[in-house]
């Protein structure tokens, strides 16, 4: 395989199976869609979802040479609060789809898959099943896991198995988990998301995840939420705050051990994101084929005044190659 110049790391595809699995189900979340995203669904997301050649054009039309595929990511489709039974059969319908989406394009596809989190020594067998299996990188994975925040000592037999396998784990919110206040002017979305994600992110530093799994390869989307933007405050909590005095290194330490995506939209947040977390840990970015995505994250790199070619090259694709093992 010619070594591919562009990755997106972040974008989706929704298994058709899963869908009907869950349609039915007891206990599965209920969302009531806006006319807009229902009509968004019918005329965008499915067509772009099912069609490989629809999703190729978008990816020629960014400039990306590969995409990588993960499953469609909200609190249903991750299936958290599904019974084991329930939730293995989602993780495998998803697993399979994402697994036949990019074997119709080897060459420009490349998948990770999901797991059954709330459940973690099922998560750590399906792991290494997809990987062994079905040729996927890695898995996706939300925010928490039912009542598990990421860094709950419950989940060590899935960090353990992930890190043995040099497994790809792609942090994604599933949507609101921060209660009524985000129900207006899309703020679940806005707000909620990269909120839910800066959550995640600083309970596997203080949690001590990272520190005692320290070879994890951990990509965040939407720029790692609030995180990096705003660290200098997490490290002056660190140095006045006798509760966060729970990791043996400084925070910024644990922070570059995370990858994050470029979804930030312009240039200036962009060079922050650099600044903070080195070009080394970003990679590129777009949400196919949400609203909520970029469109051209080629060129948000591109558009980086001072940005020097090798650290380009990292961002657009090197990064990755190296996440996902291409080189071997």
């Amino acid at each position: 395989m010619p070594r591919p110049l562009a990755i997106d790391f972040h974008a989706h595809a929704q298994s058709p199976r899963v869908v009907e699995i869950i349609a039915d189900a007891p206990g599965a979340p209920v969302f009531e869609n806006s006319p807009h995203n229902l009509h968004l669904a019918e005329t965008r997301y499915r067509p772009a979802m099912t069609d490989v050649n629809v999703r190729l054009r978008a990816m020629d039309a960014q400039r990306v040479d590969m995409q990588v595929v993960s499953p469609a990511p909200n609190e249903t489709a991750f299936g958290y609060w599904a019974d084991r039974d329930l939730s293995e059969r989602i993780v495998t319908a998803a697993n399979e789809h994402v697994a036949e989406v990019c074997a119709q394009r080897p060459d420009r596809l490349i998948g990770l898959g999901g797991v059954s989190l709330q459940f973690p020594e099922l998560a750590a067998k399906q792991v290494a099943w997809a990987m062994e299996h079905l040729d996927l990188r890695g898995v996706e994975i939300s925010t928490r896991a039912g009542d598990m925040e990421l860094d709950d000592p419950r989940l060590d037999p899935f960090w353990a198995a992930a890190q043995d396998l040099g497994a790809v784990l792609f942090i994604h919110p599933p949507g609101n988990t921060l209660g009524g206040r985000l129900g207006r002017f899309y703020l679940i979305n806005l707000v909620g998301n990269p909120l839910d994600t800066t959550v995640a992110l600083t309970h596997l530093i203080f949690g001590g995840v990272l520190e005692r799994f320290p070879n994890l390869k951990i990509v965040a989307a939407h720029g790692g939420g609030y995180l990096p933007s705003y660290f200098s405050r997490t490290e002056h909590g660190h140095a006045v705050r006798p509760e966060l005095q729970t990791i043996p290194r400084p925070p910024r330490e644990y922070l570059h051990r995370i990858w994050i995506d470029n979804l930030v939209f312009n240039p200036e947040n962009l060079r922050h994101l650099v600044s903070v977390m080195g070009a080394s840990q970003i990679v590129l970015g777009t949400d196919y084929p949400f609203d909520m995505g970029q469109e051209h994250p080629v060129g948000l790199v591109n558009r980086l005044p001072g940005l020097s070619e090798q650290e380009a090259a990292q961002i657009k694709g090197g990064n990755a190659v190296e996440l996902l093992r291409l080189q071997e």
